[in-house]
């Protein structure tokens, strides 16, 4: 069963915040790109426009105590959790200020105030992160949840159905969010998953959903009820949020000869997360809404990426500091 919404469930000033958020991630992505294009960052990152109706869809839903993991196309999570956009793009340009200091990059960005516990290059790596954290909480009973993000990809790791397996003996408060954005690096997901997504965490006896991840109003009433369902003791979840990125797997995929521009333009123009809501809300609000945020936004993008360029790079010394065994 696939969950959408049919009207606005929350009230006005909620769906403007998720309409701000969503712009938010979209606005620091599309500067992410052109940071990259201007060779102003080093290394790769992979961007999540397109896929913003989950990551504000989920963390909305959620407590800033609570625990989230997140992947190599984690920028979204962050933000949507409560990262600042001067921290996110000092790290992404190794600058001191930035939340590990320069060092982790576009792909290992952490901010444990917020309860990120971290975005992880390893396919599947934040499984057993995330579930470790879903223990610690029960331990102590502090009625924290974790949430798990990962790519369909993820579904070929052997770690994450261990992971799985342990959350739904110990009935352990996790959601395990599947963004499926169909394509794993450069492969359909039809070439390399067999059989139904869902029936694999079902066969561990997790309660299993799917959502329309470009419907962040349906992403964020799933997410609540299985959150409350979680913080009752009922154990684990999974969510499959059907998705797609708009960009190549990472930013120097500009081809994308796997898929076609059919594809692309079908999606961008009809399930696109920013105009969905918009849709909804119009009527709702005056016409000027809308820009009046995609203005704030693009001023606190540039901010952002002005305090990062005139940060500082991390002293040389620094280089053996933070590293454990």
């Amino acid at each position: 069963m696939t969950t959408q919404a049919t009207e606005p469930r929350l009230d006005l000033e909620q769906n403007l915040h998720f309409y701000r958020q969503m712009a938010k991630i979209r606005a620091f992505e599309e500067q992410v790109n052109e940071l990259y294009k201007s060779a102003k960052m080093p290394g790769l990152a992979h961007l999540y426009v397109g896929e913003e109706g989950v990551a504000v869809g989920v963390c909305e839903a959620l407590r800033r105590d609570d625990f989230i993991t997140s992947t190599h196309r984690g920028h979204g999570h962050c933000l949507a959790k409560g990262a600042s956009v001067n921290r996110m793009f000092a790290e992404l340009l190794g600058k001191e200020p930035g939340y590990c200091r320069g060092k982790g990059g576009s792909m290992h960005i952490a901010d444990p105030e917020t309860g990120n516990l971290g975005a992880n290059a390893i396919v599947g790596g934040s499984a057993g992160i995330a579930t470790g954290a879903a223990l610690s909480a029960k331990m102590r009973g502090s009625g924290q949840v974790a949430v798990c993000f990962f790519g369909d990809g993820a579904l070929g790791q052997g770690l994450l159905y261990e992971a799985m397996n342990m959350a739904a003996l110990w009935k352990l408060p996790v959601i395990y969010v599947c963004e499926n954005n169909l394509y794993g690096e450069y492969t359909p997901c039809g070439e390399t998953i067999a059989g139904e997504i869902l029936a694999r965490a079902k066969a561990f006896g997790i309660h299993a959903e799917t959502v329309d991840g470009q419907d962040v109003q349906a992403v964020n009433a799933t997410m609540k009820r299985l959150v409350e369902r979680a913080r009752r003791g009922e154990g684990p979840a999974f969510v499959e949020c059907r998705t797609y990125r708009y960009y190549g797997h990472h930013v120097g995929d500009v081809n994308r000869d796997y898929r076609t521009r059919e594809e692309e333009k079908e999606w961008m123009s009809t399930h696109d997360p920013l105009r969905t809501l918009a849709g909804r809300l119009k009527g709702l609000v005056d016409e000027g809404t809308f820009e009046r945020i995609e203005t704030d936004v693009k001023a606190e993008i540039d901010t952002g990426v002005q305090y990062a360029l005139a940060a500082p790079y991390p002293d040389a010394k620094q280089v053996d500091e933070d590293v454990y065994a």
